[in-house]
């Protein structure tokens, strides 16, 4: 897949950043995400000192939000494939028994 450079602004600082062509659009919004999280972690934690300090506060917190995430898109995986599993088995039961009378 070919890449080029896009320059995105994050906490007022420029980055160029190599980005898939066709994905500029999703790099420039989640450029814009980290920033609005910076700004809201730099009003509302007082014992947060310096800026890089703010910027691992707001990667630990989206870290972690990712592995909440994945750990509920797992639980919903699990749950899809036991209903899947109980409505297969529904329906082998249901055929089951046509299956007998022709035979």
């Amino acid at each position: 897949m070919s890449q080029h450079t896009v320059t995105v602004n994050i906490a007022n600082r420029k980055l160029k950043i190599a980005c898939p062509v066709g994905q500029e659009s999703a790099l420039i919004a989640a450029a814009n995400e980290i920033t609005e999280r910076i700004k809201q972690a730099g009003h509302t934690s007082k014992g947060t000192k310096t800026p890089e300090q703010t910027m691992l506060m707001t990667a630990l917190n989206l870290a972690n939000e990712l592995l909440v995430m994945q750990k509920q898109m797992e639980r919903e995986r699990q749950e899809n494939q036991s209903k899947i599993e109980l409505l297969q088995s529904t329906i082998e039961q249901a055929i089951l028994p046509t299956q007998n009378k022709q035979a």
